[in-house]
């Protein structure tokens, strides 16, 4: 079946909600006005026909497909729609092919519609290229993965990218109206307002999940009647919540959502915000992230941003790496919770990282620089009479512990790498540095 031919000869078939109310023109697309406001250039470049290469970007429910469908009537080409999991090269180069034919012996265009074109290996994005180049093919691609982890350079390069945003409450709310009247139903005898609020949540901005829940909800309601009832309508949060039970967050563990939240978690305790941190802890938790990777991410934060200003940090970090991997899920959000909100709220130091690549960026310039005579190792006569370790003066000889003497080779005596900061115990650190030096 054509992605773009709604029409079924067998009347009787039901069409799910969610397809029945796909819109029909540009302006029933609910949301998206950075994309199709009526003052948008876009909307007027999907209105005038003239439609460049696109890749749609967004999360799912947010009206891609929709989109596409409605160019596809828009202009006057031949309609080619695929799933990037139904192609392989050779179906590839064979609609690449009829396109050159189509256009070289009819002047007539192809529209080629490819929904998670993410699925796509790049070889098979490689394919494509000469078509869209020579305009044999106007591609339109919808993903829900950030296009430039998942597809060629050289193919972006080729195509404009549209980012589509998740649905506000209120466009949810517009589909959920708009459902009803398809239906002929009075909202107010199907949930009562707090469990309407609720269900515009769980839909997490998706609107295919949204019609999905509120045709089953249409469902129940139907056969609800008579003796046998079971759900009291309108129903209110319990029995939404028995009718759909659990409804999982947009989270992939290998998409942009998995970057996106890691990112804003690392970035929350780095700014010493625990309540964010545990936020996103959740955000991770409820999508089925791995503990251990959450922990080891941990771990590097505590040495990165607390470092010194806090040693225990990276104590606490480890300990709690230990302790995920001895108990796994679910009691491993206990401890994991323990570990974000001592970061969070540890003092914050960047410095002996800050250090590091300093030191490194040298060493790049600089390459192996001979080691000081004094500090080379002396195990043998051998490396005695060539003068290692001489003059080397052992630094607990003295009651401080501490003697002056020079440790970096010969061209970087005085050279600093670390420079401790004014926060919690570093700057216990830097007075005591300073009390050697002096």
């Amino acid at each position: 079946m054509d992605l773009f031919d709604h029409s079924f000869s067998d009347k009787s078939y039901h069409r799910p909600l969610a397809e029945s109310l796909r819109p029909q023109n540009l302006e029933d697309i609910i949301g998206q006005q950075k994309i199709l406001g009526r003052n948008s250039p876009w909307f007027k470049i999907f209105t005038s026909g003239q439609i460049p290469s696109l890749i749609f970007w967004g999360p799912p429910g947010t009206g891609k497909t929709s989109l596409a469908n409605l160019i596809a009537k828009k202009i006057d080409a031949e309609i080619v729609s695929e799933n990037a999991i139904d192609l392989g090269a050779k179906s590839l180069r064979e609609i690449g092919e009829k396109a050159k034919r189509r256009l070289i012996e009819f002047q007539r265009k192809t529209l080629l519609f490819i929904d998670e074109i993410h699925r796509l290996n790049k070889s098979q994005q490689d394919i494509l290229l000469p078509y869209i180049e020579k305009g044999f093919i106007t591609l339109i691609g919808a993903t829900t993965e950030n296009p430039s982890y998942e597809l060629n350079a050289a193919l972006l390069s080729r195509c404009r990218i549209l980012v589509f945003d998740s649905l506000d409450l209120e466009s949810l709310r517009e589909v959920w109206l708009k459902a009803c009247a398809n239906k002929q139903r009075t909202p107010e005898t199907i949930l009562q307002d707090l469990a309407c609020d609720m269900m515009l949540g769980l839909a997490d901005g998706d609107a295919r999940r949204l019609l999905n829940m509120v045709e089953l909800l249409f469902n129940s309601f139907d056969a609800n009647d008579g003796p046998s009832k079971v759900l009291s309508f309108p129903l209110d949060n319990d029995g939404l919540t028995a009718l759909i039970q659990n409804s999982n967050l947009r989270y992939d563990k290998s998409s942009d959502q998995h970057y996106d939240v890691i990112s804003a978690f690392i970035k929350s305790i780095r700014g010493s915000d625990p309540d964010a941190g545990l936020y996103y802890l959740a955000r991770m938790i409820k999508g089925g992230e791995d503990p251990r990777f959450i922990a080891r991410r941990l771990v590097v934060l505590a040495s990165e941003d607390i470092g010194n200003a806090d040693p225990r940090a990276l104590t606490v970090a480890v300990a709690g790496l230990q302790a995920v991997e001895l108990v796994g899920w679910p009691e491993a959000a206990i401890s994991l919770a323990q570990i974000v909100t001592y970061l969070a709220s540890a003092p914050k130091s960047n410095r002996s990282y800050l250090g590091l690549k300093m030191a490194q960026e040298v060493v790049e310039q600089t390459g192996t620089l001979a080691v000081p005579l004094a500090l080379r190792s002396s195990q043998t006569q051998a490396m005695k009479n060539l003068g290692y370790g001489k003059g080397y003066r052992y630094s607990h000889d003295s009651e401080k512990g501490y003697i002056r003497q020079s440790f970096l080779p010969e061209k970087l005596i005085g050279k600093s790498f670390y420079e401790p900061s004014e926060h919690g115990f570093e700057k216990t650190i830097k007075q005591y540095l300073e009390w050697l030096k002096n």
